[in-house]
Parts: structure tokens; sequence; C-alpha cells
């Protein structure tokens, strides 16, 4: 089972999400990409229940979902691709306390300082990183590439000049993370 984690605000119908979900069940490989609650800690608490209900499961997290992806891979030892993760939401969301964008309906959601004191609970450091693969576009308006390149030097890497964020192009990388995932 490959489950997709979305970034902050997203959902699992975003555009990687579904562009993920159509490659996948066209390979015939089960995978899903819940839509996950802004609170962190009820995010890690569906993900983790539905990893425990699985058998096989591997991760692909992007931004904020890249950050819940490493501390789940080190908790359950599972493969992981990351894209364009955050490597230090605590910091990074502070910019955003208050009022925070819904992308999938354009609603509003309270983002809070306890938010952020969650998030700092699933820092880790002990992933082995011969089962993790980094995809990252120097272009990331929203988060600096090297944090991951720095935290995960022996991952293994495709980094790409320009791109942004969303991660420009990533269905030119479905096969290499299936080949990696499986």
């Amino acid at each position: 089972m490959i489950i997709y984690i979305h970034g902050f605000g997203s959902h699992g119908l975003g555009s990687k999400a579904i562009a993920f979900r159509n490659y996948f069940k066209g390979k015939g490989e089960a995978f899903i990409a819940p839509s996950l609650s802004y609170i962190p800690d009820l995010a890690i608490q569906t993900l983790e229940e539905l990893i425990e209900s699985y058998d096989d499961v591997q991760l692909i997290g992007s931004s904020l979902g890249g950050y819940y992806t490493l501390y789940l891979a080190q908790e359950y030892g599972l493969k992981a691709v990351l894209i364009n993760p955050s490597i230090y939401p605590y910091i990074t969301l502070k910019k955003v306390l208050g009022e925070a964008p819904s992308f999938y309906d354009e609603s509003h959601f309270a983002w809070m300082e306890s938010h952020l004191e969650m998030l700092k609970k699933y820092e880790t450091d002990l992933v082995p990183q011969k089962d993790v693969m980094l995809l990252l576009q120097k272009g990331d308006e929203t988060l600096d590439y090297r944090e991951a390149e720095a935290k995960l030097p022996h991952a293994k890497q495709i980094v790409e000049e320009g791109g942004s964020h969303s991660f420009d192009g990533i269905e030119r990388y479905f096969d290499e993370v299936d080949e990696f995932l499986n």
C-alpha cells in the first residue's frame, strides 16, 4: 500500500495526489491519499492507524507531508519518497499563524502556536537514509531545498534547477519513484 501524504492546507484531491493515484491505480498498485486534519497530532494519528491497517506500506510525502513521512518512516521502518519536504515546519509555518488557507475550498482554519509545538514532537534524525528518496527543485519559492539536502545527505537525491514548491513535472519521476519504493 502506498500512502501519499499531502502538505499544509492541502488535501487528498490535490493535483499531485491525483496524478500519483492515477499512475499507481493504472499499474494495479494499492494507493491512498487521505485528506488529513490540519492539526498535527490528529494527522499523525490518522496516518499511524492507516499504516497499522495495511501490509507492506510505503510513503510519499510532499512539503509538510514530507516531514510527517520522515517521522513515520523512522517509526515504522518504511521506505519513503519526499517531495520538496518541509524539514523545520515549526519554523517555516510560523509565518501563517492565525488564519491559514485551505487549498481545497478557499476556506480558512486557525493555525496556532500550539500546532507548531505539536510539530516539534515529530522531528527525527534516525531514518536510514538508504530508504529515503528526495525530489527537490531549487526554484521552490516556499522552502529552502538545501535544508533537505543537508539533513539527508546520504538519501537518493534528485535535485533540479528551477521548478516550484509544487515540483513542476513530477510525472517525469513516477517510474523512478515506483522502482525505488518496490
